[in-house]
Parts: C-alpha cells; sequence; structure tokens
C-alpha cells in the first residue's frame, strides 16, 4: 500500500515577502519533522493578498519562475526530501504575470508548474488586473510521491477543472487558496459561504475518486477576514482532517493511494460518463 503523508500550512501573511518566506520555511520544516512527505503552501504566501485593489506598483512583488522564492523552497525540498508546492506571483515577461503553483520534488527539481486558469474580478479580489490566464492548461505532475494535480482558488467551484486534472492521472488534488469573508458580512452568510466552499471541493474527491487538499491562509488583511479551515477530503469525499478558522497551523493527513483505485472500482463515474451528450458543455450557454 503507498502511503503519503501530506502536511497543508495554513498562515498569516506580513506586509514584508522575505518575513512571509522565513514563514513558510519555518512552518514546511516543523510540517516534514511531523512526517509530512509533500507540503503544500498558500496562494500567494509570499505577500499580503494584494489584489484588493488595483495598483500597479505592486507588479514590482513578482517574480520569475525558477526565482528566489522557488530556489528557496527547492534547497529545502532537496535537504529533506521533500516535495513542495509554491505558490507564486510570477513575472513571466515584462508586463505579463501570472498566479502560478510551482511543484518542486524531492531532489529539488522542478516538477511542473501550473497557472491559475480562472481569474476572478470581484470587489476586493481584482485579480483580471494582476494575472494573465493560464495558458498550460489542466496538468498532473509525476512526483516521488505520486501523481499531484494543483489548482489554485477560483478554480475550485468549477468541476470541469477537477475533472480534467484528476484525467491527466492525479490522485490528489491540491487548492492553494485564499478566500474569507468581508468584515460587514453577518454570521449566518458566513456559514454558508465556507460550507459551500468546503462542499464544492468535497463534491470533487467524489466525483473523480480522488484525495482533495485545500490549504487557505489565515488572518485579516484588508477588509477580507481570511477564514482558514484548509481540510483533506478522501475519495468519498469524507473529511479526514480540518483545521480551525482563524490560527495558523500545519494540518497533517495520511493518503492511501490506493483507495484511489478501490474507489473507483465501486463508484465507476469515469467509466459511465456519456462524453457523446457533453458537447454543449463547450458552449458559453446551451442555444
Amino acid at each position: 500500500m503507498e502511503v503519503v503523508q501530506i502536511g497543508l500550512v495554513q498562515m498569516r501573511c506580513a506586509q514584508q515577502p522575505a518575513v512571509n518566506l522565513d514563514k513558510a520555511l519555518a512552518m514546511a520544516e516543523q510540517a516534514a519533522a511531523q512526517g509530512a512527505q509533500v507540503i503544500c503552501l498558500q496562494e500567494l504566501f509570499r505577500t499580503p493578498y494584494l489584489c484588493q485593489q488595483e495598483d500597479a506598483g505592486l507588479f514590482d512583488l513578482a517574480e520569475p519562475v525558477p526565482g528566489p522564492t522557488t530556489q528557496a523552497m527547492a534547497k529545502l525540498a532537496s535537504a529533506r526530501k521533500l516535495v513542495i508546492i509554491a505558490p507564486v506571483f510570477e513575472r513571466r515577461a515584462p508586463g505579463v504575470y501570472h498566479n502560478t503553483a510551482v511543484v518542486i520534488d524531492a531532489n529539488g527539481e522542478i516538477a511542473g508548474c501550473y497557472r491559475k486558469m480562472h481569474i476572478p474580478d470581484d470587489p476586493g479580489y481584482y485579480e483580471k488586473f494582476y494575472f494573465a490566464p493560464g495558458d498550460l492548461g489542466f496538468l498532473s505532475h509525476r512526483t516521488s510521491r505520486g501523481e499531484l494535480g494543483v489548482l489554485v482558488c477560483w478554480d475550485q467551484w468549477f468541476p470541469e477543472a477537477a475533472r480534467l486534472t484528476a484525467m491527466a492521472g492525479a490522485q490528489i488534488l491540491f487548492y492553494p487558496t485564499a478566500i474569507g469573508w468581508y468584515s460587514e458580512e453577518k454570521p449566518s452568510a458566513r456559514d454558508k459561504q465556507r460550507e459551500a466552499w468546503e462542499t464544492i471541493q468535497r463534491s470533487h474527491a467524489i466525483a473523480n475518486g480522488v484525495y482533495v487538499a485545500a490549504v487557505n491562509r489565515v488572518g485579516v488583511e484588508g477588509k477580507i477576514e481570511f477564514w482558514g479551515s484548509s481540510f483533506v477530503a478522501g475519495p468519498l469525499g469524507e473529511v479526514i482532517a480540518r483545521a480551525g478558522t482563524a490560527d495558523e497551523q500545519v494540518l497533517l493527513a495520511e493518503c492511501k493511494l490506493d483507495k484511489v483505485e478501490h474507489v473507483r472500482r465501486l463508484w465507476p463515474f469515469l467509466r459511465d460518463r456519456r462524453i457523446d451528450a457533453f458537447g454543449d458543455v463547450l458552449a458559453p450557454w446551451p442555444a
């Protein structure tokens, strides 16, 4: 039985990128000391969530891939024999930027990159100002710890993204995230939003017979209170680990990769897909 211990790093972010990077490295070390073999950091962990306003000066926070963040993470990955998923604000070229997650294998080499495909543009989440849509597609990254898929935040609401990543071979879907409540929202609305966020991702686990791991930030930044609640769900949608809503935490979970095959044999959703009848999925809206 192939068993992989994963660790999710749920943390607050300071204004200084160097402070956040040092904290992420320290918490990843803590996860490794507790037995984690695959570590995933939250979306844009090196900076505050910069998309609450449109400010061209914030493009200075972007970096190339490879770059300082991936080099620091690669050094840790190689030293501790870890697979690390490191989300970065990628400077691809002058004027071209992406919201990217880099998968670094246990030898310190980059196993692959994913560029966020679905880019939101909502009050407080002005991501279209900063990020070009991803152009690498939905991928499974082959690593020394299994086939890993990575999607980023807003991608988590789209079942097609999860399905295509699972079909590419991913056994675990990771969702680095930055999502929270507005300060003026009522408690009842807050609970419904967080429950919807968890439910949609657990449904991806069920529909595709894979593990799903979502890692969110905590703390108040501007008008957003990030709700944490990082979790790992098994291929039946069961929550096997969950973090709190307010505290920094290293969340550990054991993933038995042969369970993917076992669950898909019992619930053969992939076998019974009617792709001959799915053509309208490709239309903006069916006629």
